[in-house]
């Protein structure tokens, strides 16, 4: 058996075995127009209804109590609660016409993730190593990373209904390229990553040497220990020396350093420092960043599962929390991005796993709903002030356009320069293109 000292120092060797078995075959790249991805998943849910995709002449029992305003793109009107939402719509791209058949959250969130539909619609789906990688790891497979930050981060939460959900990683590609994970609240007054602090007496330039760092992870394990929701450092050495010696990466986890008019311009939620936090690491050349909006499906505190109940039901949640979090944080995160000069750079895409019913139910609530729901996409090579497809009357169906998972996947991937043909293979050496979708051009600006 391998003592935990002896497993860390044989990190770096198991990473690349692991890398060594999904070989890759590499297509053409198109030109990237983004250096990076924030990918803002909206577990749960949201209302397509209340938000992006308003149906105003809609019968009663489909239209809901929220009404709609008007937004600064007449063809682009939006749900009443998102008042700063509607002062930069003319810097987005919102699709209206997505959809797919999974209408459990574990499988649809698992679709939502990485392009690829599982074989069975199942609340019980299990993460797996026979299921497919996450965007984020392919990405840090084809992108080099940039500054010593690592290319793959996701915060501040795992997703799961009952199990984890699956597609949160790289599966069968290998621990090499699953994400940094922090799983601390960077909302937190003491908000810090153990595994970035040296322990006392130790500088970046003494653990350069790669002998002397050796003898400091024996001697420190603690460093890995004491994070243990640092999942995935332990198994690679060449990790755990750059997030141990490099000052961009200390300094950009360093939230606190921001101005405290700019933390309470993105909302101090736990959602709106990690989208705050997001925007740092994108400065310090991070490649690919999920922010999962909650680790809950529903509930006041949690996501958007808005089925509603007797003691919580819709639209007071949307109301009172979901909605004004979202119009606190997401135009914030595109102005400042803008205002810095990253926009162009940086593709933000806001989706999650499906939509809600049209049709409201008997407890004051919505459903699930894959048939027909709508995503957002801003800078980072897309259109502004555009919107792609439409949905019935109803919001029931696509009515022009329709889109899948894979097109939206096909479609992260070729703006961040990696053509979605590309294979890669898994355990039993059978190669997969990372995307069996289609590009979206229609969008691309």
């Amino acid at each position: 058996m391998f003592s935990r000292r002896s497993f860390i120092r044989q990190g770096a060797a198991l990473s690349v075995v692991g890398s060594a078995l999904p070989s890759t075959l590499l297509a053409a790249n198109p030109k990237a127009k983004a250096k990076s991805i924030i990918f803002l998943h909206q577990f749960g849910g949201p209302s397509q209804m209340d938000t992006f995709d308003l149906k105003p002449n809609a019968p009663d029992a489909y239209r809901g109590p929220l009404k709609g305003i008007s937004s600064i793109v007449p063809s682009m009107p939006i749900g009443e609660m998102l008042p700063n939402m509607a002062k930069v719509m003319d810097r987005v791209t919102i699709v209206r016409s997505v959809h797919h058949e999974m209408k459990n959250h574990n499988s649809a969130a698992y679709y939502s993730l990485t392009g690829y539909s599982p074989a069975t619609d199942d609340q019980r789906l299990r993460d797996t190593l026979d299921l497919f990688p996450a965007y984020g790891s392919i990405v840090s497979k084809f992108k080099p990373k940039s500054g010593g930050v690592p290319p793959f981060i996701s915060f501040p939460h795992v997703i799961r209904d009952g199990s984890v959900t699956p597609g949160q990683h790289a599966s069968f590609m290998g621990k090499t390229y699953d994400p940094f994970f922090i799983g601390q609240d960077p909302n937190s007054t003491d908000f810090n990553l153990p595994e970035l602090v040296l322990p006392s007496g130790i500088n970046p330039e003494r653990i350069a040497n790669r002998k002397e760092m050796m003898s400091i992870i024996d001697a420190e394990t603690k460093i890995l220990e004491k994070s243990s929701k640092a999942k995935g450092i332990q198994d690679n050495y060449d990790r755990a020396h750059d997030m141990l010696t490099s000052k961009s990466i200390r300094t950009a986890f360093d939230i606190s350093a921001e101005p405290l008019a700019v933390r309470e311009r993105y909302g101090r939620t736990t959602y709106g420092q990690s989208c705050l936090l997001a925007r740092r690491l994108v400065e310090a050349g991070a490649a690919f960043i999920n922010v999962y909006f909650s680790s809950q499906i529903g509930g006041c505190e949690g996501g958007w599962d808005t089925h509603g109940f007797r003691d919580k039901p819709m639209y007071p949640v949307m109301k009172n929390h979901l909605l004004p979090i979202t119009d606190k944080t997401l135009p914030t995160l595109i102005l400042d991005l803008e205002e810095r000069g990253l926009l162009d750079s940086t593709l933000i895409f806001w989706a999650g796993e499906f939509g809600r019913t049209p049709k409201i139910n008997n407890l004051s609530g919505r459903d699930h709903w894959p048939q027909c729901y709508t995503v957002l996409f801003a800078g980072g090579g897309v259109k502004k002030g555009f919107v792609f497809g439409s949905s019935d009357s109803k919001g029931a169906f696509p009515a022009t356009d329709p889109v899948r998972p894979e097109d939206l996947s096909a479609t992260l991937f070729h703006l961040m320069g990696i053509s979605p043909s590309t294979e890669i293979k898994n355990n039993f050496n059978r190669p997969f293109p990372i995307s069996t979708g289609k590009v979206i051009d229609q969008i691309i600006a």
